[in-house]
């Protein structure tokens, strides 16, 4: 919840942070949109990428609690570091921080949880693990603008400051407290340390299957996240087409949020009963026409009920892929092998929102047609490429 917090804590500040007076010095010779848009999706493809060498690390150390305090810790400095950053190249560098900070925090995190549950209870502590980091996504912006529209403030320890600089303050403290209890009352499961090269397989060791199952399951959570930012970049029409104004998108933006972080604990936990494919298969199915149908919407109503519908749809698809990836890692790989669906979840996030933002000028229907075109591409790979697995039999 924290990290994901310290994100979008800084979602709503970091733009009018850069385009404010405070902010200047060498732009090389780009635009003030281009360095925010930068600097907001460097959070995302460092944290991506540097998942799976995280991973690999943690595996090798088999100490995960040290990468997740390492996280928090750096997460902290990188936050209270804003405070200091009144060049675009020292903003840049203190966001690629923050996202290697992410990448320590979230792929140590979940291997933990996956280490500390078994089989029957995998999916049910996913759930809540990736509900707690929603609660903390959507807390985030609506505390900093609270703090950014009434500010100044008078801090302890720091005197007067205004709201950009408490902001950043508050985002490092909700860190360091993070981290002091991950310190406390986290603990290393005895994770066996692996001397093996890191595992990225493409391809399947069993010839039933062309893909390795857990890519396959990368892939379902890269399409499950692309329909995620498909709405953000394209707000200014939304509201143009369905003559509302920011509150509303807001509400239709929040829907599905809420959704996913209710629904995610529930599927969860249904899976750990039931088998995970069958959540994840059904739930990329019912995210063709959900993504579809925003498309198609000319009343706020509809496109706030198909975000409802896309968010309980991508529960089932998150929580159980986690899972089953964690069933399905060899023992002393889990970091590693986890960070694979992490990281598909961070560039499907990115890319769905380049997509729209570039597609939208074929219509605007454009972006939900090729999210719904990538959802049936991912139930497709799920039914063919993910193996079966009973928790409660542990067959394949």
């Amino acid at each position: 919840m924290a990290d994901a917090m310290g994100n979008s804590f800084l979602i709503v500040v970091l733009p009018l942070y850069i385009a404010s007076n405070g902010v200047g010095g060498e732009n090389f010779g780009l635009s003030v949109s281009f360095i925010t848009g930068l600097v907001l999706g460097l959070f995302g493809l460092i944290s991506s990428f540097a998942q799976p060498l995280v991973g690999r690390l943690s595996d090798k150390a088999g100490k995960r609690k040290l990468f997740a305090v390492g996280g928090l810790l750096l997460f902290s400095i990188a936050n209270a570091s804003y405070t200091y950053a009144d060049t675009y190249l020292s903003i840049i560098l203190v966001r690629s921080a923050q996202g290697l900070a992410a990448a320590l925090t979230i792929t140590s995190s979940v291997a933990l949880v996956s280490e500390v549950s078994v089989e029957e209870n995998r999916g049910n502590n996913m759930g809540i693990y990736n509900t707690l980091r929603l609660v903390g996504f959507g807390a985030g912006p609506l505390l900093s603008g609270l703090l950014l529209e009434n500010g100044p403030y008078k801090l302890p320890f720091f005197g007067k400051t205004d709201g950009f600089n408490t902001t950043f303050i508050i985002a490092s403290l909700g860190a360091v407290i993070s981290m002091l209890l991950v310190a406390l009352f986290v603990h290393d499961q005895n994770t066996e340390k692996s001397n093996e090269p890191i595992i990225f397989r493409i391809l399947s060791k069993d010839k039933s299957h062309w893909l390795d199952p857990i890519f396959a399951l990368g892939l379902a959570t890269f399409v499950m996240s692309f329909g995620f930012s498909i709405l953000s970049p394209i707000e200014t029409e939304t509201n143009q087409r369905l003559t509302q104004g920011a509150f509303m998108f807001s509400l239709e933006f929040s829907a599905m949020i809420g959704a996913l972080a209710i629904f995610q604990p529930l599927i969860g936990k249904a899976s750990d009963k039931y088998g995970r494919r069958i959540f994840i298969f059904i739930g990329l199915l019912c995210l063709i026409p959900f993504t579809f149908f925003q498309g198609l919407a000319t009343q706020p109503w509809h496109l706030i009920l198909f975000r409802a519908l896309q968010g309980i749809s991508a529960a089932m698809v998150f929580s159980p892929a986690l899972a089953l990836a964690g069933d399905l890692a060899e023992k002393g790989q889990t970091g590693s092998r986890l960070a694979v669906v992490t990281m598909a979840f961070g560039l499907g996030i990115s890319l769905g929102a380049f997509v729209s933002g570039y597609t939208i000028r074929f219509g605007y229907i454009a972006p939900f047609i090729i999210g719904a075109v990538m959802a049936a591409l991912g139930s497709l790979i799920v039914y063919t490429q993910v193996p079966k697995r009973n928790p409660q039999k542990n067959q394949n």
